[in-house]
């Protein structure tokens, strides 16, 4: 019988890269490898890296650094780097850290099994194209294993909006969107495989415009309507979107598929209308502000989250108070801040640069502001029923842990309680960063 052979994987950075990586794993999994959480016992190690954080990759290099310490040990061991530093680096990466054996872009991964043949074989791999083959397409007869509760399913790829302070169009490339039956072909098998929760990603989700059935244009809207006559999948979510493709059919989904959660995201980045023109956001904070209240007027209790980028190059005392103020008018449940950090190759990047310590000051104020708006809206949870789908046992004996139709992470002390199990809940407390609740059936 062959041993198999043993597959590390660390990942970075967003839901799509967590994703990618259950793909990579399936892909070689048809090579014989299986997964370990040890990276000293792996007979390959793929670092899933993101180029959104601040000295991305520096800190890729230095990971990598690490990892040459376990080849010394066992020379047969294997590395590789994938991502968006991947994308971004290329070759540059394996001129830096010649312990590096395989390179591969978001876009490539489909070829890993070949690329492994190759590291095997003691030849250096590297692959950052942008192939016409549908990626997806390829790794459908990969091994596939039993499933947690809930899962992402990438619908969207790219981005063609060019913000000035972002580098996906260049790692990910143009916006495209996977055919609506192939999405749903692999939503069904999911539901199958124990799914009962699915989270649409894109790096523009709401942009989605994929093939239909019909061979007309799908909208997200309309693919959320088909996933929700999927018998077996109760809820549906999707992340990241972008203010200006929240169209008028997905607007009314969140007021009318009950397996559609009542949890938004939507970054608008600055409360100031200068500092959007100069991220080239292409809409206004009073627009904005608007289409929140549209989407409320939908969709009532629904749980707005966003992101914040703080210290943007010329960003005064005043347009950061104008972000303060439109904080102050939404009220986030939940919010994603950041320092402003320069990404080579961008437009934002050549821009006078704020002091670094007035932007660590801001960031310090903004944080309190959108801490004190989460702990409100939790707070106000007690008392309240809601659904909550249990995920994995909880710190304490006979506790599980799961997510509530907000997306809030509730505790439940139940000796019942199976994961999967999707059970009505009373809040009866709130903690800093969770809720806890009794079993009401």
């Amino acid at each position: 019988m062959t041993t198999p052979k043993k597959l590390f994987i660390k990942t970075y950075g967003c839901q799509m890269n967590v994703y990618d990586s259950e793909r990579m794993a399936e892909a070689l999994g048809g090579q014989g490898y299986v997964e370990t959480s040890e990276a000293g016992e792996a007979d390959m190690i793929l670092l899933n890296t993101c180029h959104i954080r601040e000295k991305a990759a520096e800190k890729v290099y230095s990971e990598l650094g690490r990892m040459k310490a376990l080849k010394v040990e066992k020379p047969d061991l294997k590395i590789g780097v994938a991502g968006c530093v991947a994308q971004a680096e290329g070759a540059e990466i394996m001129r830096r850290q010649p312990a590096v054996d395989l390179v591969v872009g978001p876009q490539s991964y489909h070829r890993l099994p070949e690329m492994e043949a190759k590291a095997r074989a003691g030849e250096k791999a590297l692959d950052t194209d942008f192939p016409e083959e549908d990626k997806f397409e390829r790794l459908k007869s990969r091994p596939k294993a039993a499933r947690g509760p809930s899962a992402f399913l990438t619908v969207q790829e790219g981005c063609d909006k060019f913000c000035a302070f972002c580098v996906v169009p260049y790692t990910r490339g143009a916006e495209v969107s996977r055919p609506a039956a192939r999405v749903l072909d692999e939503a069904r098998d999911l539901v199958e495989r124990g799914v009962r929760e699915i989270t649409l990603l894109g790096q523009n989700v709401n942009a989605y415009h994929g093939a239909g059935p019909d061979g007309s244009d799908y909208t997200l809207a309309k693919l959320i309507w088909d996933l929700d006559k999927v018998d077996g999948l109760e809820r549906i979510r999707f992340t990241t979107s972008h203010p200006n493709d929240m169209t008028d059919d997905l607007i009314a989904a969140h007021g009318e598929c009950e397996k559609l959660m009542p949890y938004l995201h939507l970054p608008v980045q600055s409360g100031s209308d200068r500092v959007l023109k100069r991220m080239n956001r292409s809409h206004k904070a009073e627009s904005y502000l608007r289409l929140i209240e549209r989407i409320r007027a939908a969709r009532p209790d629904i749980l707005l989250s966003g992101d914040f980028i703080v210290g943007f190059p010329e960003e005064t005392e005043a347009d950061f108070q104008a972000t303060l103020d439109l904080i102050e008018e939404v009220k986030y449940g939940q919010a994603y801040s950041f320092k402003y950090s320069t990404r080579p190759g961008t437009p934002a990047a050549e821009r006078a640069q704020v002091d670094a310590d007035a932007a660590d000051e801001r960031l310090q104020r903004l944080q309190l502001l959108i801490t004190t708006q989460q702990r409100m809206i939790q707070d106000a949870m007690v008392g309240r029923t809601t659904r909550v789908l249990f995920e994995k046992p909880g710190r304490l004996d006979g506790q599980m842990v799961g997510k509530s139709e907000h997306l809030h992470a509730v505790h439940v002390a139940d000796p019942s309680l199976q994961r999967g199990d999707l059970r009505r809940v009373q809040i009866i407390g709130s903690g800093t960063n969770s809720l806890q609740g009794a079993l009401l059936d």
